[in-house]
């Protein structure tokens, strides 16, 4: 069975229920799946993954949370060559500039990103965690 490992930081709960929701996704596929928040996770469930999905949502000036997230994704740069990638957040105001920046930095890395970062306003929506689901379901895809 493949692994997903789906690690991310959440403030107020919105980028948690996202992963959840993706999670619920990958699973339909019979994937095997692990979902961490950051502070739990560690290089090896990365390395050890098939497949990974990061979720951050946009924070201050549209960047990734400094403190626990932001150290964790740079850690990433040696292990996610070639490994299938999809990136998740909520935000509250901007133009999703802080996802752009992600993408191209985790292509930057080497890894496959599968689809453009998915990006939910606040708290998800039923129609917004059905997009969860469905990146979830397509990630499982990759592997």
């Amino acid at each position: 069975m493949k692994k997903i490992a789906i690690i991310y930081w959440s403030g107020t709960g919105n980028t948690e229920m996202m992963a959840k929701a993706i999670a619920e996704g990958a699973e339909e596929n019979s994937q095997e799946v692990k979902v961490l928040s950051v502070e739990k996770a560690t290089l090896d469930d990365v390395v050890t993954a098939d497949a990974i999905a990061l979720g951050c949502p946009s924070m201050g000036a549209e960047v990734l949370e400094e403190e626990e997230m932001e150290p964790f994704v740079e850690s990433l740069e040696k292990v996610v060559s070639e490994k299938p990638v999809a990136l998740f957040g909520s935000y509250d105001w901007g133009n999703g500039e802080w996802m752009k920046d992600w993408e191209e930095r985790i292509k930057n890395y080497g890894a496959k990103l599968i689809d453009e970062g998915l990006i939910l306003h606040l708290t998800p929506t039923d129609e917004g965690l059905i997009k969860c689901k469905d990146l979830g379901e397509n990630l499982s895809k990759f592997i």
